[in-house]
């Protein structure tokens, strides 16, 4: 074990996730990655070398979590940056929306993201680690779409849960915030770019006119988890190319 932070991002294989493991690397801490994809989070973790580990684990189940921690601890040492990245979408009609998957977003997006983020902090606390910890939230926590409306639900909770808990932990120097992207380029959005028309509505509504890179969101992330960003906590800032600020236009 090394004074190197370590900083586990979940959701890591791949898009965002990937990319704020990028910008971390770039900062020069020690990389952990997580995700459900096992094949995946392998792949990650060697192409992003410098003795980056990555390991499996379902965000929706809470037993997982906490032995992920586990081991990280035992192995590599206490993690002081947390990226919650992990994250569904789940998509379907309001009145089609099942339970079931309303409630399996919920278990990855918010549940997941609070166990995680619990966990991390009570041993920042214990140990007297002034860490950080960044929650991926999404501008669907102040505007929102008919068809994700589970998806919505969660990161609205990922944004006061932020709140919530930057709050409680404030006294103990550990900073908690979130981050907000918008239409952003990721294997989630690929139906969306593969659609002229679908595209198009996409721009009409983001003043920068032009959808964003993951490294974009990656970038704001380790500015969060920096030390240049140690006088902020609680907040959600939106990487949404100026989707929040835009009424409506003639």
């Amino acid at each position: 074990m090394s004074d190197q932070p370590i900083a586990l991002v979940t959701g890591g294989a791949q898009g965002i996730g990937y990319a704020c493991a990028e910008a971390l690397a770039a900062d020069g801490a020690k990389l952990i990655l997580a995700d459900v994809n096992a094949e995946g989070v392998a792949a990650a973790a060697e192409a992003l070398g410098g003795g980056t580990v990555g390991l499996t684990c379902d965000m929706s189940d809470p037993a997982q979590i906490n032995a992920m921690f586990d081991t990280i601890e035992a192995e590599h040492g206490p993690v002081s940056i947390l990226i919650n990245n992990a994250g569904i979408a789940m998509p379907a009609e309001f009145l089609d929306l099942s339970l079931e998957s309303f409630q399996k977003v919920i278990d990855v997006n918010l549940t997941g993201t609070f166990v995680a983020l619990q966990r991390a902090a009570k041993t920042m606390v214990t140990k007297g680690i002034e860490g950080s910890i960044v929650n991926m939230s999404s501008v669907n926590a102040v505007v929102s779409i008919p068809a994700i409306a589970a998806y919505s639900a969660s990161k609205g909770g990922v944004m006061q849960l932020t709140k919530a808990a930057a709050l409680a932990l404030a006294p103990h120097n550990i900073r908690v915030n979130a981050v907000g992207p918008g239409s952003i380029d990721t294997a989630m959005m690929a139906g969306v770019n593969a659609n002229p028309e679908a595209l198009e509505r996409v721009l009409s509504r983001t003043p920068l006119k032009r959808v964003g890179s993951p490294q974009e969101v990656g970038d704001v992330v380790a500015f969060l988890a920096s030390s240049k960003a140690s006088y902020v906590t609680g907040e959600t800032i939106y990487v949404d190319g100026g989707r929040l600020g835009l009424n409506y236009t003639c």
